[in-house]
């Protein structure tokens, strides 16, 4: 199942939700008007000596009942409302509600480092912004989890355990794992699935406050109306175990089977089904799991394992399951073993990993696989992430630093734009010192003097290093800084389409970021109807990508045969191709999932005609695909055997 299967199937579930929401709140509506009902006759025989039964006490109470319905679904609905209108603060606020620490960029924890670098390491392979990252600093489980609503927003935390327990393969595996679940649109289902359900488990915490307190209740028997009181008490308790049966439900059938597939792609970012399998074993062989302290509740279904013993509808599959559909050799008397070894093993310091960025320098020249490239989109695989590990590596350790911090993340972003044309350099320099003020141009000339001008393909996985930095700024400041962006994009006359289009990533990832909520990752519009959009792109990027126009008209010619257009489709002619692209975007942005992978499948024809793949080029082409919500994965200048 590749990226757009993915994303059909999560709006598919999106939607089975809805239904299945509605179908569990009518049940509780009409639990609690039985309620109402058994309370109506009890009071009935007190006051009168004789009951009411069966139709005549329904319609002898239709106002109450009709008005009990009617604040059941308000109580359940506006508690749904508040905790999703919550949860747009971003994946950052589910974090820190459970207790997470960010990661600063500039830790010195030799643990916390290491975690840093595998989340950058991934997020740079996948083609996405590096997410906030968190540690649950007092969880002892083995578990992690991810929260957003887009990759823009996104956040990562682990436990304290994993973080400790771990080795660095094994934390791999884990991380590839949460970051499958953000490509592949089971974030956005899971957060959403959390607002939904916090209404109906409102009424779950209510009953077993109840049950808490249930010495009330016992109190209460003694007087006049104490039956009633007792039954309300019990009712109410059985209503909250009927929010929390429907809750548990859906978030096992929603859950468990995106697990198995989170765990494939693990295996396949990695290329190492020792990492997540490692991981898993330690799970089942650690006394305290992946349990967590907190309440997991709302949270079960997010996370890497489970976050509570559960008899029934536990969210995640059984550890022996997933560990054998990973290691088909697998044995449960390994789990023995394994203890035994960790045993011996505790307090043994992490290996060193100068073989892993060796091995990444070795890899540096990948295959940029046009064939497989789809199957790479949301899940890359091993080449990529090594590949990740070598790009960050060629970054000097000081522009390196300045990504990760707060004051500096500003000014790398306008260094990653400067001209290598002396005079547009100049000139752009004093735009900053003009619009940002001096000291803003004093730590943009030092990073140039410290590490030059970047080369084309370092340019955006430098931005998405610097992105969770650059957020953390006031909005103010992001939006001075963004029009110093469009500033110096235009300080030479002329627009580069990879810097305009960088300008626009960065523009986007910073809105949704503060509007996740807004964000769809796919529309209903067909390639029919965008099929103008379409062609026109395809131009701009075959102009771009080629010096002969006859390679250019040949490469578009390429890429409208692969979306299954008339070959005689003319070539626009465009005037001004900034425009074009303002226009043919967000347009595209809305395509069906199936019309995204066509129109993709597409640009990857029109960028590989002629063979010849320069750094820009692929680079050109990830943005643009950044820009329809597609993260394509980090790409490299060989083209493949096929």
């Amino acid at each position: 199942m590749n990226f757009f299967e993915q994303q059909d199937q999560a709006r598919r579930q999106s939607r089975w939700l809805v239904i299945v929401f509605i179908l569990a709140v009518v049940a509780i509506v009409v639990a609690i008007d039985l309620i109402v009902l058994l309370a109506m006759g009890m009071t009935s025989i007190e006051t009168e000596g004789v009951p009411q039964v069966g139709a005549q006490m329904i319609t002898g109470n239709i106002p109450l009942l009709s008005g009990t319905a009617i604040a059941t679904i308000s109580v359940i609905g506006l508690a749904s409302m508040f905790k999703s209108a919550s949860l747009r603060a971003g994946g950052g606020k589910v974090a820190r509600e459970l207790g997470g620490t960010l990661v600063e960029p500039d830790t010195r924890d030799a643990k916390r480092r290491r975690l840093r670098n595998v989340v950058e390491e991934i997020a740079l392979a996948s083609g996405v912004p590096v997410p906030e990252i968190y540690v649950l600093e007092h969880e002892a489980g083995i578990n992690a989890f991810a929260a957003g609503f887009t990759p823009a927003d996104a956040a990562v935390a682990v436990t304290r355990g994993a973080l400790e327990k771990l080795k660095r393969d094994e934390l791999q595996g884990v991380i590839a794992h949460e970051f499958s679940h953000i490509l592949n649109g089971d974030m956005r289902i899971n957060i959403r699935l959390m607002g939904a359900l916090f209404g109906i488990l409102l009424l779950a915490l209510i009953g077993r406050r109840i049950l808490i307190h249930s010495h009330f209740a016992g109190r209460s028997s003694r007087d006049k109306n104490g039956a009633v009181v007792l039954l309300i008490a019990f009712g109410l308790m059985a209503v909250g175990y009927i929010g929390q049966f429907f809750g548990r439900w859906i978030k096992a059938a929603v859950s468990r089977q995106r697990e198995y597939l989170a765990d494939a792609s693990a295996v396949q970012f990695t290329r190492d089904p020792d990492g997540i399998g490692g991981a898993l074993k330690k799970i089942a062989v650690y006394s305290d799991g992946s349990y967590l302290n907190v309440d997991t509740e709302e949270v079960g279904h997010m996370l890497f394992g489970n976050g509570q013993k559960m008899m029934m509808f536990s969210t995640h599959p059984p550890l022996n399951e997933r560990i054998g559909r990973i290691d088909p050799a697998f044995r449960p008397e390994d789990l023995d073993r394994l203890a035994a070894e960790i045993q011996r093993d505790r307090g043994k310091a992490e290996k060193d990993r100068a073989r892993t960025v060796k091995q990444a320098e070795n890899t540096r020249r990948g295959m940029f696989d046009a064939e497989n490239i789809i199957d790479q989109i949301g899940k890359p695989d091993w080449d990529r992430v090594l590949m990740a590990a070598a790009m960050a590596a060629s970054i000097p350790d000081n522009i390196n630093q300045a990504a990760h911090s707060t004051e500096w993340a500003p000014e790398v972003l306008l260094y990653t734009l400067l001209d290598k044309n002396s005079q547009v350099m100049e000139q752009q320099l004093q735009i900053i010192a003009q619009r940002m003020g001096a000291d803003s141009e004093a730590q943009v000339s030092a990073l140039l003097d410290a590490g030059g001008l970047l080369q084309p393909e370092q340019r955006l996985p430098l931005l998405e290093m610097a992105f969770p930095a650059l957020k953390r700024r006031p909005p103010d400041y992001v939006a001075k800084v963004m029009a110093t962006v469009n500033a110096l994009v235009e300080a030479d006359g002329r627009i580069d389409v990879f810097e305009y289009l960088l300008a626009r990533v960065i523009k986007q990832h910073l809105w949704e970021s503060h509007n996740p909520h807004a964000v769809k990752v796919a529309g209903r519009k067909t390639l029919r109807a965008c099929s103008k959009e379409a062609v026109q792109v395809m131009a701009i990027l075959a102009a771009h990508g080629h010096a002969e126009r006859a390679a250019v008209e040949s490469a578009f010619k390429a890429g409208v045969l692969a979306l299954g257009l008339d070959v005689n489709t003319p070539m626009p002619q465009l005037e001004n191709w900034v425009v074009a692209l303002d226009r043919a975007l967000p347009k595209l942005d809305h395509l069906k999932s199936t019309g995204k992978e066509k129109l993709v499948r597409a640009l990857t024809e029109v960028v590989l005609h002629d063979s010849e793949l320069a750094p820009s080029e692929l680079e050109l082409l990830r943005v643009i695909c950044d820009l329809i919500h597609v993260p394509l994965p980090l790409l490299t200048g060989t083209v493949g055997d096929g």
